[in-house]
C-alpha cells in the first residue's frame, strides 16, 4: 500500500505534529509532502478512515503536478478562469477611495483545482474512476451511495467555504457557456440544512453579490470572452422564485423546502429548534413527501451544492433521497445531474468514519497553525487545579469556579480589544434550559458588564423546563434570531450566549473569545469536538497579520472531550488562566488618553506631509527608446518541431510555470498573447495603472530587434518557443523594468507641505502578542519593537532625560517616505522612531542590523526628507536624521541621547 502521508509518514512517523516545514502563510502553496500526516502508529491505532480520507493524498498529488504543469490540458476557459483567479494580482477599491490587495487562500485554491482537475482533466465522475485515487486500500464500491458525479471537500470551520462555493459555481457557469461540450450547467440548486445558515448565505449571494465584490468575473475582453456581459444568474431564495428561465438560476434554499411541501415549523411546537434552526434533515425518505417537481420542471440541468453537508452521512434521509429523485428526474428527461459538490468541515459518518467521497482535505490542524481561525487556548494545570465543582443543588453554585474563570478571561480581552472597536463575545453551554436560564440570571446579577447584556438561547419548551412564564411568540423568536446573528455588532446589546444548543453549523459570530462548557458529551450524542470549538474559531481581525485566541473552559468531562481533537493532530496550548494573567489576545496599541500621569498635549509629535519629490511620470512611456537599452543578447536557438509545440510561461519572480500552451499542427501562430502577458506582468510588478497599448509596442519592437542575437519574426513558432526560455524572459522583463523605471520614475527637486500627521490623532491598531515596554515619553500605551535592537533603543529612550518623547513608528502611525529602491521602483521607507529632543528640534532614527541594498538608498532619502521638512515647516523646527548600527549600539551603549548623537551621526 502506498503511504498516503508521503514523505511526511515517512520523515516523521509516529508523530501527529505538522511538518517543521509547513508554512504560516495561508496563501502559500502547499507541497503534498509538508501536510499533516498522524503517523503510522495512530493510524494503526484508531483506523485510517477515522482520521484521512482515502483518496486525497494520490488526488492531492496529481493535482500538485497539473498545477506546476500551469494547468496543462485543461479547457480554454479552465485554464483563463485559473490563471485569473490565482495568477493575477487583485487591487479591490475602497470606500475611501484606496485599494487593497485580495488573495483566495490556497486551501480555497486547492478544493476548486481538485473538482475541476477530478471533473475535466481526470474525468473521474463515478464511484469506479473514484476508487483509483484510494490509499487505504479499502475503498469498495458499496462505499458510494450514488452514482452520479460527487465531490466532498473538506475544509476547516472558518476556512471560506462560500468563497469555494463561488469560485465553482463561476467556473461551471462559464464552462458551459464557452466549451462546446460542456457537462456542467449554469444551473444551481445551493442547499442549507438550516435558517441560520441559509441566513448567512443569502448575505453573500442575495442578488448574485459575492460575484462581483470579489474578483470572479475576468474583464471583458479576457482571453477572448465577455466574462462580465455573459454572466446572468437570477437568484431565488426559498420560495421567492421569479421567472426562471432555461439557464442561469440559483436556487438557495432551506433543506425542508426542497423535499417537504408540507407545514413549516411554528413556533408553537413543543420544541422550537426548527423554528430557531429551520427544520433538520428528517430521519428517513419516507417521514416526508418529496417533491422536487417545480425546480426539476423549469431547468434542463443543475448543479447541487450542499453547504454543512456532514447531514448527508445516511443515504437513507430524505436530503439525500431528494437528490437522488433530482438525478432521476433528470434522467428522464434525457440530462443529467451535472456534478454534486458537497463542503463540510467534518464529513463524517455516525462511527466517525469520513466520507469516501472527500477529494480534497484543509485539516483544523493546518488552518491553526497558518491563523486561519483562532488558536484554541486551555488552562494550564495549576489554572485547572484551582477549579473545583462544589456540592450543591444551585446549578450556578456547582459551577461558579468555570462561570467566574470564564468570565474574567472574556473580561481581560474585552477591556484589551474595545479600543479597536470589536465586542468580545462570551459563549457558555449548559445541560438544560432550566439551568441555561438560571447561569443568565446569575452573570447579569454578579457582574455588571453583564446586566442586561447576556442572550439566552434554548429550545425545548414543555411544561418542565419551560422558556419562560409565559412563552415566547413568535415575533420574540424572530427578534431572537436576528439578535443571535447579528450579536458581533457594537450596537447590539448583548456581550454573552448561554445556550443548550450547541449550534454545530451556521452560527458563524466572529468574536466569541472565551467557551465555556458545562454540559456533559457522549458519544451518543454524535457531537464533535471541532463542531463544539468551532462556534469560537471564526476570526475577529480577518485580513489581520496577528494571532487570535479563544479561551476553553469547563467540567472535566468537557475538556476531555475537546482534547479529543488531538486525534486529528491539533495542538492545543495550554496557559496559565484567572487573575493577574495576560489577555489571550493580540496585542492593541492606542494613544494613552487616560493615563492620568502623561500629558499627551506636551508629548505628541506632530509631523509634516510633504508631497512626494520621487513619482511616476506615465506619459513619457511613449519617449522609451528600445534600441539603447544596451542589453546583453541572447542566442537564438533552433528547436524542433514537437518542441515548438509548447510553449512555456514562467512568473519571473517566482520562476514558478505560469501556463504552458501545447499546440497542435494546424496552429497559427499568436504573439499578441504571448507579448500581452509579459506586458500585463510587467505593469503589474511597477504598479503601472494605464499605457498598455504604448508598452505592448515598445516590448514588440523589443523582442524583434534587440532581444535575440538576430532580428526575429515573431510570427515565426520558434521565436515564440525562444521567447518561453527563461534567459530571454527574463532578459526581456529585466530590462524592460529598469528602462521604464529609468524613463519615468523622476525626483523633481522639490516638494511642498501639504498638511500634517498628527500622531496622537493614530487609531488604535493590532500587532502580534508579543513582548511590549510601557512607556512613560511615548503618547502610546505600549511600544514593540520589529527586532530585539529595537525594543532596547524604545527602552534607552523612555529613560533619556534630554528628550521630551519619542514614537515608535510603523505602518499604523502613516509616517512614511518615499524612495526609489535598488531596483529603480517607487517603494515607501518607514522610519523606525522619531524623537522630540526639543520643541524645536525633531529627530527620525533608523536602528539597523543586517544591511540590506536599499538601506543606502533609504538613508539618502531620509537625509535629504529632513533638509526638505527643516526647509519648509511652518513653525522653523529642524529636523535631523540619525543612524544606529546594531554593532556601534552594543559596543557604546549610551545613557543619554546627546551620547547617542555623537557616537552615531
Amino acid at each position: 500500500m502506498e503511504n498516503a502521508g508521503g514523505a511526511v509518514g515517512a520523515g516523521i512517523e509516529g508523530d501527529m505534529a505538522l511538518h517543521p516545514e509547513f508554512p504560516t502563510d495561508p496563501y502559500a502553496v502547499l507541497h503534498p509532502d509538508v501536510r499533516w500526516y498522524p503517523g503510522d502508529e495512530m493510524i494503526g491505532g484508531m483506523g485510517y478512515e477515522m482520521l484521512l480520507p482515502p483518496l486525497v493524498y494520490k488526488v492531492r498529488k496529481a493535482v500538485a503536478a497539473w498545477r506546476e504543469s500551469a494547468y496543462a490540458e485543461g479547457s480554454p476557459t479552465t485554464v483563463a478562469l485559473l490563471n485569473h483567479w490565482f495568477r493575477t494580482e487583485h487591487l479591490l477599491p475602497q470606500a475611501n477611495g484606496t485599494v487593497r490587495p485580495f488573495e483566495w487562500y490556497f486551501a480555497q485554491r486547492e478544493a476548486v483545482e481538485s473538482a475541476v482537475w477530478l471533473y475535466e482533466i481526470e474525468r473521474a465522475r463515478d464511484p469506479y474512476a473514484l476508487m483509483k485515487f484510494d490509499s487505504s486500500g479499502r475503498v469498495s464500491k458499496g462505499m458510494f451511495a450514488e452514482d452520479w458525479t460527487r465531490y466532498v471537500l473538506k475544509l476547516a470551520t472558518g476556512a471560506g467555504k462560500t468563497k469555494v462555493m463561488s469560485l465553482l459555481m463561476t467556473w461551471s457557469y462559464f464552462h458551459r457557456l464557452y466549451e462546446p461540450d460542456s457537462d456542467l450547467s449554469t444551473n444551481f440548486l445551493l442547499i442549507a440544512p438550516n435558517i441560520i445558515v441559509l441566513d448567512r448565505l443569502r448575505t453573500d449571494f442575495d442578488g448574485a453579490r459575492i460575484f462581483y465584490e470579489d474578483p470572479l468575473l475576468p474583464d471583458n475582453g479576457h482571453e477572448g470572452q465577455n466574462w462580465q456581459d455573459d454572466f446572468q444568474m437570477t437568484v431565488h431564495i426559498q420560495d421567492q422564485i421569479g421567472l426562471v428561465a432555461p439557464q442561469g438560476n440559483l436556487f438557495l434554499t432551506n433543506i425542508h423546502r426542497v423535499y417537504e411541501s408540507g407545514a413549516a415549523s411554528a413556533f408553537e411546537d413543543d420544541d422550537a429548534t426548527d423554528y430557531f434552526l429551520g427544520k433538520k434533515p428528517v430521519g428517513k425518505a419516507t417521514d416526508s413527501q418529496v417533491d422536487l417537481a417545480m425546480i426539476v420542471r423549469e431547468v434542463p440541468d443543475l448543479v447541487v451544492m450542499n453547504d454543512e453537508a456532514h447531514h448527508l452521512h445516511d443515504p437513507q434521509s430524505a436530503w439525500f433521497k431528494s437528490i437522488e429523485d433530482i438525478a432521476l428526474r433528470l434522467r428522464q428527461k434525457g440530462a443529467q445531474l451535472s456534478a454534486q459538490f458537497d463542503l463540510s468541515a467534518t464529513p463524517k459518518h455516525n462511527n466517525g468514519a469520513i466520507f469516501v467521497q472527500t477529494v480534497s482535505d484543509y485539516p483544523l490542524v493546518e488552518a491553526i497553525r497558518q491563523g486561519v481561525v483562532k488558536t484554541p487556548v486551555l488552562p494550564d494545570g495549576p489554572s485547572r487545579a484551582k477549579l473545583h465543582e462544589k456540592k450543591s443543588a444551585q446549578f450556578t453554585e456547582q459551577y461558579e469556579d468555570y462561570l467566574h474563570l470564564g468570565y474574567l478571561e472574556w473580561k481581560k480581552v474585552y477591556d484589551e480589544l474595545l479600543p479597536t472597536g470589536k465586542k468580545s463575545v462570551l459563549f457558555v453551554m449548559t445541560d438544560d434550559t432550566r439551568n441555561c436560564d438560571e447561569v443568565a440570571e446569575y452573570l447579569e446579577s454578579r457582574y455588571a458588564e453583564l446586566k442586561g447584556g447576556v442572550l439566552v438561547i434554548h429550545t425545548k419548551r414543555n411544561g418542565e423546563i419551560s422558556e419562560a412564564s409565559s412563552g415566547k411568540s413568535k415575533e420574540e423568536l424572530d427578534k431572537l434570531r436576528e439578535a443571535s446573528r447579528e450579536i458581533d455588532d457594537p450596537a447590539s446589546p448583548y456581550k454573552a450566549i448561554v445556550s443548550v444548543m450547541v449550534l454545530r453549523e451556521g452560527w458563524d459570530v466572529q468574536n466569541v473569545v472565551s467557551i465555556v462548557g458545562l454540559r456533559p458529551y457522549t458519544s451518543a450524542a454524535r457531537i464533535l469536538p471541532e463542531q463544539t470549538l468551532g462556534r469560537g474559531l471564526r476570526r475577529m481581525f480577518r485580513g489581520e497579520d496577528v494571532q487570535e485566541k479563544v479561551s476553553v473552559i469547563g467540567t472535566d468531562a468537557f475538556m476531555d472531550f475537546v482534547a479529543g481533537i488531538k486525534v486529528e493532530g491539533v495542538e492545543l496550548e495550554y496557559q496559565p488562566m484567572g487573575e493577574r494573567t495576560s489577555p489571550k489576545s493580540p496585542v492593541v496599541i492606542e494613544v494613552d488618553q487616560d493615563n492620568k500621569n502623561k500629558d499627551i498635549g506636551k508629548l505628541n509629535i506632530d509631523m509634516p506631509l510633504l508631497a512626494p519629490r520621487i513619482h511616476r511620470e506615465y506619459k513619457k512611456l511613449e519617449d522609451l527608446d528600445v534600441t539603447t537599452l544596451g542589453n546583453k543578447r541572447v542566442g537564438y536557438r533552433t528547436f524542433s518541431a514537437e518542441e515548438q509545440r509548447e510553449i512555456v510561461f514562467r512568473d519571473m519572480n517566482t520562476d514558478e510555470q505560469s501556463h504552458v500552451t501545447a499546440m497542435d499542427t494546424a496552429f497559427t501562430p499568436n504573439y499578441q498573447n504571448m507579448i500581452g502577458f509579459y506586458t500585463r506582468s510587467i505593469m503589474r510588478d511597477l504598479r503601472l495603472v494605464g499605457g498598455f497599448d504604448i508598452l505592448f509596442g515598445k516590448l514588440k519592437q523589443f523582442v524583434e530587434t534587440q532581444l535575440f542575437d538576430r532580428a526575429v519574426d515573431l510570427g515565426d513558432l520558434n521565436t515564440l518557443r525562444n521567447l518561453s526560455e527563461i534567459e530571454a524572459t527574463r532578459t526581456l522583463v529585466e530590462t524592460i523594468k529598469s528602462a521604464v523605471n529609468a524613463l519615468t520614475v523622476n525626483d523633481t527637486g522639490n516638494t511642498e507641505i501639504r498638511g500634517a500627521i498628527r500622531l496622537a490623532k493614530t487609531r488604535p491598531f493590532l500587532v502580534k502578542e508579543q513582548a511590549y515596554l510601557i512607556p512613560k515619553k511615548s503618547i502610546f500605551n505600549k511600544v514593540v519593537g520589529d527586532s530585539q535592537l529595537e525594543l532596547e533603543f524604545a527602552a534607552f529612550l523612555d529613560g533619556c532625560p534630554d528628550i521630551i518623547s519619542f514614537v515608535k513608528n510603523s505602518q499604523s502611525t502613516s509616517f512614511r517616505i518615499e524612495y526609489q529602491n535598488a531596483d529603480g521602483s517607487i517603494a515607501n521607507y518607514i522610519p523606525d522612531f522619531i524623537v522630540k529632543r526639543s520643541e524645536d528640534h525633531i529627530w527620525i532614527v533608523e536602528t539597523k542590523g543586517r544591511e540590506d541594498l536599499d538601506d543606502p538608498l533609504k538613508w539618502q532619502r531620509l537625509q535629504q526628507w529632513c533638509a526638505d521638512a527643516s526647509h519648509h515647516d511652518e513653525t522653523g523646527r529642524t529636523f535631523s536624521p540619525l543612524f544606529v548600527r546594531q554593532e556601534d549600539w552594543e559596543q557604546y551603549k549610551p545613557s543619554r541621547f546627546h551620547d547617542a548623537i555623537a557616537v552615531h551621526q
